[in-house]
Order: C-alpha cells, then sequence, then structure tokens
C-alpha cells in the first residue's frame, strides 16, 4: 500500500520563508567567512607563518561556493551543508581551548546558523520548483 503525496503548500505560504532562509543563511555565510578572516589575519598566533597562507587555507572551501551561494542555487546550499559541518567541528574543538572559546562559539553558531537556515532554504525553495511545475503542467 503506498502512501499518498502530501499536498504542496501554496507559493504564498513558500516565498516569505525562501527569502528569509535565504537571508539567514547568506549573513551567517558572510559572519562565518569574517570570522575566519579576522581571527586568522589579526588575532591568531602563527609562529611566524604567513597568515594569508593561512587564512586562504582556511577560506578556499568556503569560497568554492560564493558563486553559488550568490546566484541562490538550492544545490549549492545543500552542498554546503555538508562542507559547513568541517568548520562546526572546528569550532567545537576551538571551544575546549580556553583562549579561543568566544572565537570557536562564534563558528559553532555561525555554522548551526548557515545549516538550519539553509536546509529551510533548500526544502521551500524545492517545494516551490515543484509548485511551479505542476501549475505549468496542470
Amino acid at each position: 500500500m503506498s502512501r499518498a503525496d502530501k499536498p504542496l503548500p501554496p507559493l504564498s505560504y513558500l516565498q516569505p520563508r525562501i527569502r528569509v532562509s535565504r537571508a539567514i543563511a547568506g549573513l551567517a555565510y558572510v559572519g562565518l567567512l569574517a570570522c575566519l578572516f579576522v581571527y586568522n589575519a589579526f588575532f591568531r598566533d602563527l609562529h611566524g607563518a604567513n597568515p594569508l597562507v593561512i587564512g586562504g587555507f582556511m577560506l578556499i572551501p568556503l569560497l568554492i561556493f560564493l558563486p553559488g551561494i550568490i546566484s541562490g542555487n538550492p544545490r549549492v546550499h545543500a552542498w554546503l551543508c555538508f562542507a559547513i559541518n568541517l568548520y562546526f567541528a572546528y569550532g567545537v574543538l576551538a571551544c575546549l581551548q580556553p583562549e579561543r572559546q568566544l572565537y570557536g562559539a562564534v563558528l559553532v553558531g555561525t555554522s548551526v546558523t548557515y545549516f538550519i537556515a539553509a536546509l529551510g532554504y533548500v526544502r521551500w525553495s524545492f517545494q516551490a520548483m515543484r509548485v511551479r511545475s505542476n501549475a505549468t503542467t496542470a
């Protein structure tokens, strides 16, 4: 026995949620980039290493997704949810060091905020795509 498909919500329900979740995800993404850049460029003791190299190493995985984030591609947001888990784990490890607790808390907060907002954005965007495709075929 197969289950009946749930009815999709109307576009009037989905559109505001898509806008808000994308805005929150974008702010969290920019916050994560800024936190990594500022901490690695100005506050981290690198023992003589070049801060541009270390900062670039931390930022490049996030910057790979930048064009898709700017264009609002839901698939890029979904893939970044996988990559953002690395920064979450890095933030948790930083929280365990007393001199880096604030930095770690900001990393954890921004990565969790991005993850939750991006999941909402991806879900509602794909639902809106299905509603639009059903409206054109029906």
